[in-house]
């Protein structure tokens, strides 16, 4: 049986199509991408409300081709600017195909002593820049906003007690792992999270994160 990984790349508007072709050439499925926004890590920069709008791109792939696939993006954005983006590599623990749940090796393969964890934070729409501040106090660098929307009625709580039928924006943020529990914390405690259903915040471990673009 095969296990999977999930490999996400951050990069600069427009160049999720680069990524996708170089992984389809490498022998990926195919990819997902994403719309979003990226926040400086620059404090001056958020003030000032400079933001860059991001592609991210989700793909699925076989873990025996996982590392071919993550050198041929990683290859395919030697030549373009510095600073690109990032791609790192998460489980994936169970696997749908042409309505097929199948159990991976995937699962909890990774260690416990990972150096890096994504936070994802899943809030109403219009507080991820509070979120992404309160994060930056606690260690965290920048992070990148997707735009997303729930699909419930309205007065339904369907994702882990979350109502999802507003407008919602989701903030994925790679932190080192001993700087996750601070962070995730810090999250935690805004007062646009404070009531029931008002958002969620989870840790995956990721591995194998690159910095893409020019050296």
């Amino acid at each position: 049986m095969n296990g999977y990984r999930l490999l996400t790349t951050i990069v600069s508007a427009g160049k999720g199509k680069l990524i996708v072709k170089s992984a389809v050439d490498a022998g990926s499925f195919g990819g997902t991408v994403m719309s979003g926004r990226g926040i400086s890590p620059s404090s001056i920069a958020a003030i000032l409300g400079i933001d860059t709008k991001k592609d991210a791109v989700f793909i699925v792939a076989e873990s025996e081709k996982k590392d071919t696939i993550l050198n041929a993006i990683v290859d395919s954005t030697k030549n373009e600017k510095k600073h690109l983006g990032c791609i790192f590599v998460s489980d994936v623990d169970s696997l749908s195909r042409t309505g097929e749940i199948i159990k991976t090796e995937g699962g909890n393969s990774m260690s416990e002593n990972t150096p890096n964890d994504l936070i994802t934070v899943i809030l109403n729409s219009g507080y991820a820049d509070d979120a992404m501040a309160a994060a930056r106090k606690a260690g965290a660098g920048g992070g990148t906003v997707i735009k997303a929307r729930g699909t419930a009625k309205e007065g339904d709580e369907s994702f882990f007690g979350v109502q999802i039928v507003p407008e919602k924006e989701m903030l994925l943020i790679v932190v080192d792992h001993e700087k996750k529990d601070a962070v995730m914390s810090a999250i935690q405690k805004l007062e646009c999270l404070s009531q029931p259903g008002s958002g969620i915040v989870f840790s995956s471990p990721v591995s194998q994160f690159h910095l893409l673009g020019k050296k």
